[in-house]
């Protein structure tokens, strides 16, 4: 929903109707992920994608129906069906696709979801998208101190509650599955939820040219970021436009001080680019003793490398904890400038969260996306 909320919002705020659809499940080769969202406006409008083009018009189809008589629907669409090839869904994916009328009757608590995700506020959304009838379409909306909305079950809303601040917590979208009654182990209903976390934290240190680049690329990539440097000279907001924040202060008493203020965590993504031992041993020392980020990657050549692990080792960091660095940075793109090293650090920092190899597509057998 995170793409389309603008157009959604504004069609609700005006007390008219659209109707939502959204990715909530994706096996082997889908074009997009779970929370994918396009919508059907009171207009006819079409916003937003489900498929990168693949579904789209049968989607389109769906969405003018639940508008027409108001009931959610849910629809799998995959290369087995009789119809893959006449909605274009021939990658060798499954997409699961669920459909609701979204009005401010309908959806009573969307402004102030809204207003959470403009104002970075976690918020999951947990919608039920299959079982009993009377249930189908009823949400459930988890904040991080309470809760609005409900399924009409109490038992079921407190396990809803439980396991959506969960998936909140670690930025994630998911189905879970209860019984009919909200039973842990029982079957018969599946909720979806949909996190709305706050941006994941890029943090580059260093204020130089590549550093500048890697800005511009976390912010594409949807990171919040922040370019740290001991030089004020350097650390300016003119010289790195695609940051959200420069902060001059010594690289490592910033991040421990981020760290000990509960600002770092699972999702953050650390990029030391200063390649200077008195910059970066101070740093990596604290980064690499933090018990949760996503990525720690450290610039500089093979010689570089060495002498920072030496010195490192003479710090008492164990081989389990320097493991986690990825140093030189980067995959081998044969990166020249600092916008393809860019590239390079994106693609190994991708390459880490999802699993990839990191080698050519072509090379490859089987399917393109895993899982």
């Amino acid at each position: 929903m995170r793409d389309v909320l603008g157009k959604l919002d504004e069609w609700w705020a005006k007390g008219e109707t659209a109707a939502l659809a959204t990715v909530v499940g994706t096996y082997s080769s889908a074009p997009r992920q779970p929370g994918a969202s396009m919508l059907i406006g009171p207009g006819g409008e079409a916003v937003g994608s489900v498929s990168g083009g693949c579904v789209e018009g049968a989607v389109y189809e769906l969405g003018q129906e639940v508008l027409a008589d108001g009931r959610p629907l849910f629809q799998r669409y995959g290369v087995s069906d009789e119809d893959a090839f006449t909605v274009g869904l021939t990658c060798g994916g499954i997409i699961d696709i669920f459909v609701e009328k979204v009005n401010p009757e309908t959806y009573a608590e969307l402004g102030r979801i809204a207003e959470a995700i403009r104002d970075e506020s976690p918020v999951a959304v947990a919608t039920v998208i299959a079982g009993p009838a009377e249930r189908l379409g009823t949400r459930l909306i988890v904040w991080p101190d309470h809760v609005e909305g409900g399924t009409g079950s109490p038992r079921l809303d407190d396990a809803i509650r439980d396991d959506a601040r969960g998936l909140l917590d670690a930025g994630r979208n998911g189905q879970v599955t209860y019984g009919v009654d909200g039973q842990r182990r029982g079957e018969g209903l599946t909720v979806f939820v949909e996190s709305f976390a706050p941006p994941p934290r890029m943090i580059v240190f260093g204020a130089i040219d590549f550093a500048a680049a890697v800005a511009r690329m976390g912010s594409f990539l949807g990171f919040r970021v922040t370019v740290c440097d001991a030089r004020p000279v350097f650390a300016t907001a003119s010289r790195f436009p695609g940051a959200n924040e420069v902060v001059v202060e010594w690289p490592h008493r910033y991040l421990q001080a981020e760290a000990d203020a509960g600002r770092i965590d699972k999702r953050t993504v650390l990029c030391v680019l200063t390649h200077d031992p008195k910059f970066d041993v101070p740093l990596l020392e604290v980064a690499l003793r933090l018990p949760e980020v996503a990525y720690i990657g450290a610039m500089g050549s093979r010689r570089t490398h060495d002498d920072r692990l030496e010195r490192l080792r003479e710090k008492g960091l164990t081989e389990a904890e320097l493991a986690r660095m990825s140093s030189p940075i980067g995959l081998d793109l044969g990166a020249r400038t600092p916008e393809e090293t860019a590239v390079s650090i994106a693609a190994e920092m991708i390459a880490q969260h999802w699993g990839g190899a990191g080698i050519r597509l072509a090379e490859r057998e089987g399917p393109i996306h895993v899982g």
